[in-house]
């Protein structure tokens, strides 16, 4: 078996992607039924549920037919990439309060508010989360197409939140938070390769937003070592995946924020790379570099041997299809820090990290899947 039959592949893709108008007229009927539309086989919520199967069977194919070799659900049942699997944690809720973060575009800004989280209790994992979702995946992709998990990163859970978000009285000691945190996600890692998960990507946008100094003085002003806050982030993802079972290939997605064809941080790598590449107990990085906002491929050099960079050249935020010379330019300069049998290509980032989905089309964003796989059979054959 050679680095090509395993994952990452040479044309990959984050893992999100556009929710077709039939699902979001099926979630907007579930979410006005509420509750009191649950009541039978034919409710809001069972016409969202199947409305969600329709749409994950033919993203499935599409993948497929673009020549890719990994394929996800879309990420077509949640609402957000990381906040629906964060809430199933044990011990941590939705709070009264609101996060509020400021996106930017070329246009100029918008805010994104949802609702903060609090652990009010000692950190579990009381189910395998996303397991139903997964099995599906699994039960429609073909023989020749590998099923990819992607969930939030744990140092999600404490960048959204910080120290103010942790009940003092449950965790008197941040360590015990840190330890509960990474034993969770441990299980959770054992319990999905147990489902047959050959293939799970950690999304976490906490390790890019650290090269931002305005990301860093915000930590600092809420009382975090901003410092120092990677080098903690990168001890606590490698507890989580200590004992992992064997044949499970892990890799890590890092973007400066993605919402409606925004973003919220920028800056290279150079902040957290030393310690990122060379510390990280993951097989693959996923790295956002799509515009001079993401930096150089310097910090490339710290990546050790045995690790893949998928460079994430292709934009997503915008549906303007980028030249095939100019992907193949890019991956010759990546070259030049990591050698070309390391390296991969994909898209920046996924093209609906929340339901409302990036400011293109369905067909913009299948041409630029069928670029990357076309680009990639180019450049490795």
């Amino acid at each position: 078996m050679t680095m090509r039959d395993i994952p990452p592949f040479r044309a990959d893709h984050v893992g999100s992607l556009l929710r077709p108008p039939a699902l979001l007229a099926a979630r907007a009927d579930a979410a006005a039924a509420g509750p009191a539309g649950a009541a039978g086989p034919g409710d809001a919520a069972g016409r969202l549920r199947e409305a969600e199967d329709a749409a994950i069977r033919d993203v499935v194919a599409a993948q497929r037919s673009a020549g890719l070799r990994s394929a996800t659900d879309g990420e077509f049942r949640r609402t957000s990439w990381h906040m629906d699997f964060i809430y199933r944690l044990g011990g941590v809720r939705p709070s009264e309060e609101k996060i509020k973060v400021q996106f930017h575009n070329p246009e100029g800004d918008i805010e994104f508010e949802t609702a903060a989280l609090a652990v009010t209790e000692r950190i579990t994992l009381p189910e395998t989360i996303f397991a139903d979702d997964f099995r599906f995946l699994a039960s429609v992709v073909e023989p020749d197409v590998t099923a990819k998990l992607t969930i939030p990163s744990p140092s999600m859970v404490h960048y959204r939140g910080g120290p103010a978000a942790i009940d003092p009285a449950v965790y008197p000691d941040q360590d015990e938070f840190w330890a509960d945190l990474s034993a969770a996600y441990a299980a959770q890692v054992r319990e999905v390769a147990a489902l047959g998960c050959r293939y799970l990507q950690l999304d976490d946008t906490s390790l890019a937003y650290l090269n931002d100094p305005v990301q860093r003085a915000m930590l600092a002003g809420r009382g975090d070592d901003a410092e120092h806050q990677h080098l903690r982030y990168i001890r606590q993802i490698n507890a989580a995946l200590a004992d992992r079972p064997a044949g499970l290939r892990i890799t890590t997605h890092m973007c400066r924020g993605n919402f409606r064809s925004s973003w919220a941080a920028s800056g290279g790598y150079d902040f957290v790379a030393e310690a990122l590449f060379s510390q990280l107990a993951v097989d693959g990085f996923f790295l956002e570099y799509d515009d001079p906002r993401s930096g150089s491929f310097a910090p490339l050099r710290f990546v050790p041997p045995d690790k893949q960079v998928v460079l994430g050249l292709v934009t997503t935020k915008s549906g303007v299809l980028e030249s095939k010379d100019d992907l193949k330019r890019r991956i010759d300069e990546a070259s030049r820090y990591v050698p070309l049998e390391q390296l991969c290509l994909s898209p920046q980032c996924g093209f609906s990290s929340t339901v409302e989905g990036n400011v293109l089309s369905y067909d913009q964003q299948m041409a630029k899947l069928a670029l990357i796989v076309e680009t990639a059979e180019e450049v490795w054959g």
